[in-house]
């Protein structure tokens, strides 16, 4: 049997039909709370029985089941980000992503997102948002800039004696 690079995501998008067996004896309350539902799930680990489940601060086991295997995107859960504007279109703030649902009709990840206590009505694709921990590089660029000929206190520096 071949197992799965972890962690991975996805979602349960229906009960599974056998009952609740699968589900960790301890994490039945949890599970079934937010089972089945189009939350992208992330899975952790797997300890030879079961499969670590984690969605924000929330945590549960399963025994392995059929699940939709989503592909990542590069944000989480908790991630702190900020959205992307497009000219005028959007106001620009930064937030937390409160959820991620996958959308079958569009085939992709939304994100709910809070800032401060307030969560934002409308759902974000990825592309309109940063996640704040990505690092930018800058290039290094070839414009040559112009040495200052001052001193700031007047004399130029082709008039100072050389050191």
């Amino acid at each position: 049997m071949r197992w799965p690079t972890l962690p991975d995501y996805g979602c349960f998008l229906r009960w599974p039909e056998n009952g609740q067996g699968f589900i960790h004896p301890d994490d039945v309350a949890i599970a079934t709370r937010v089972l089945p539902s189009n939350r992208v799930m992330r899975r952790v680990s797997f300890d030879d029985t079961y499969y670590h489940f984690r969605y924000g601060n929330i945590r549960f086991r399963l025994r392995p089941c059929m699940w939709l295997p989503v592909r990542y995107e590069g944000a989480d859960v908790g991630d702190r980000i900020e959205t992307v504007g497009s000219g005028l279109d959007r106001e620009l703030f930064v937030a937390e992503i409160w959820g991620m649902y996958f959308v079958r009709r569009k085939g992709c990840i939304l994100y709910r997102l809070r800032r401060g206590q307030q969560v934002v009505p409308r759902l974000y694709a990825r592309s309109e948002f940063r996640v704040l921990s990505e690092k930018v590089k800058v290039r290094e660029g070839n414009t040559l800039h112009p040495r200052p000929r001052w001193d700031g206190s007047g004399e130029t520096l082709d008039s100072l004696p050389a050191e």
